[in-house]
């Protein structure tokens, strides 16, 4: 049994699962489907088509699945779609994609958008990231697992960062972030690698050691990138996790911070 306060508004045209809580004066707009125990909160406003999954909670104020903020968009019909468990908090913003990419801006699982965090427009993030508050997430920008972006950051349209990057507060990024990196800063510079991080989530010091020597490959030998893959290849065959760190070099189309 959903749980629906009595001065919500939702359309007709939702598709609500059993569980869902929706509290009052929140609107659920045609084509929004919510999945099962989502808790939306007090003055929500979402605008379909989206699709949310399961067990998110969505905190007063904020506004989900609204057009997007491209001159370019003329109502095409594009989406937003939300995975499972993630904690949006008072007064983010998510916006649907547009036809320009793929019609679609999407969200993993397990993420936290605290408050008055914005993602725009085709904006696909993966699992597990954080993203302090005040960050702003422009048009067509990917983030991988385990990232987190500082509070008051600004992330340029079309950048990518990496799994497991760290931002630092009030970063300003115009460029990409490879996986593990972390960097701050206007405009942000490259910090190193989150060693700490690794070591409290258990990575045994061989890996953490051929991730080092990684980073000091691409930032400390003055190699340039394609002179620096062989090496790199070669820690990847005897440390797994250095192969993500490739991965995220070779997907870069802006270039990574320096």
């Amino acid at each position: 049994m959903s749980l629906i306060h009595a001065t919500a508004i939702i359309d007709p045209r939702a598709d609500i699962a059993e569980g869902v809580e929706i509290g009052p004066y929140s609107v659920i707009g045609a084509d929004v489907v919510i999945g099962a125990d989502t808790w939306i909160g007090p003055h929500v406003v979402i605008s379909g088509p989206t699709r949310i999954g399961e067990r998110n909670r969505i905190y007063q104020f904020a506004s989900v699945g609204a057009d997007c903020q491209d001159k370019k968009y003329r109502g095409e019909p594009t989406r937003l779609e939300i995975g499972d468990d993630n904690v949006i908090r008072e007064a983010c913003s998510l916006h649907r994609g547009t036809i320009q990419d793929k019609s679609l801006t999407k969200i993993g699982s397990r993420n936290l958008l605290m408050v008055n965090s914005h993602i725009a427009h085709d904006v696909v993030i993966g699992d597990d990231n954080i993203i302090a508050n005040n960050a702003g997430i422009a048009g067509h920008v990917v983030i991988g697992d385990g990232v987190i972006v500082g509070g008051n950051s600004g992330i340029h349209q079309f950048c990518r960062i990496g799994s497991y990057a760290m931002l630092g507060g009030g970063t300003t990024l115009f460029k990409d972030v490879p996986a593990y990196v972390m960097a701050s800063g206007n405009p942000a510079i490259p910090r190193g690698m989150n060693f700490e991080g690794m070591k409290r989530k258990g990575w045994s010091s061989e890996t953490i050691n051929a991730l080092r020597r990684a980073y000091k490959a691409v930032y400390r030998d003055g190699l340039n990138l394609d002179d620096a893959y062989a090496p790199l290849a070669e820690l990847a065959s005897k440390a797994p996790e250095v192969q993500l760190f490739i991965d995220s070099l070779r997907a870069s189309t802006r270039g990574i911070i320096r």
